[in-house]
C-alpha cells in the first residue's frame, strides 16, 4: 500500500524542481526578471563554462528586490513568458540589510 504524499518538499526542505537566482530587475508590478547562473560542459574541448539564463518570474506580494537571492519554483504558465513563481527570499541584498 503506498502512502500518500504529504507535501512538496523534501526533508532537507528544498522543493522539487526548485532553482536558485538573483533579482535582476523589479520594474513591473508583480513580476521580476532573475538572473540564475550555472555550469556548462563545453561539446568540444570538455572544459566547464559559465553560462546563465534570465527568466521572468511571478512575484505575487512583492517581497523580493534588486539583488536578493530568491528560489524559484516551476508553475503554471501565466503569461508567454512568466512560468516561475517566487518560493522565498533567500538572502537580501546587502544594501537592503544594512
Amino acid at each position: 500500500m503506498m502512502t500518500p504524499a504529504t507535501s512538496t518538499t523534501e526533508s532537507s526542505g528544498k522543493i522539487h524542481g526548485s532553482k536558485f537566482g538573483v533579482v535582476d530587475r523589479a520594474r513591473a508590478d508583480k513580476t521580476r526578471r532573475v538572473i540564475i547562473e550555472f555550469q556548462a560542459r563545453h561539446p568540444k574541448y570538455g572544459k566547464y563554462i559559465k553560462r546563465s539564463s534570465a527568466l521572468a518570474v511571478h512575484d505575487e506580494n512583492n517581497i523580493s528586490q534588486v539583488g536578493d537571492k530568491v528560489e524559484l519554483m516551476p508553475c503554471r504558465p501565466m503569461s508567454k513568458t512568466k512560468q516561475w513563481t517566487i518560493v522565498r527570499v533567500v538572502e537580501q541584498a546587502a544594501e537592503r540589510q544594512a
